[in-house]
C-alpha cells in the first residue's frame, strides 16, 4: 500500500469520525430531554450524572480521533 493511500484513509477516517462527533453533539444538544427520558427508563441516574457521562464520552471520543487519526496523518504529511 502506498503512503498516499494511507494518508487518504487517515484523512477520511478523521472526517467521518468528526462528523459522528458533530452529529452526537447536535443530537445531544437539541434532544437532550428526549434522550434523558429514554435512558432514564433503563438506568436510574440523575441529570448531572447523565450530562457528565456524555460530556466525558464525547471528550474521550474526540481525543481518540485526534490521537489515532489526525496525529498520524499530520506526521505522514510532514515526512513526505
Amino acid at each position: 500500500m502506498k503512503i498516499e493511500m494511507v494518508q487518504d484513509i487517515l484523512f477520511w477516517s478523521f472526517m467521518i469520525n468528526l462528523g459522528i462527533l458533530l452529529y452526537w453533539f447536535i443530537f445531544f444538544s437539541l434532544a437532550h430531554d428526549f434522550i434523558y427520558r429514554l435512558h432514564g427508563r433503563w438506568f436510574k441516574i440523575s441529570r448531572q450524572q447523565f450530562d457528565a457521562i456524555h460530556y466525558g464520552a464525547m471528550a474521550f471520543f474526540k481525543l481518540s480521533v485526534f490521537l489515532f487519526n489526525l496525529v498520524p496523518y499530520l506526521a505522514m504529511r510532514i515526512v513526505t
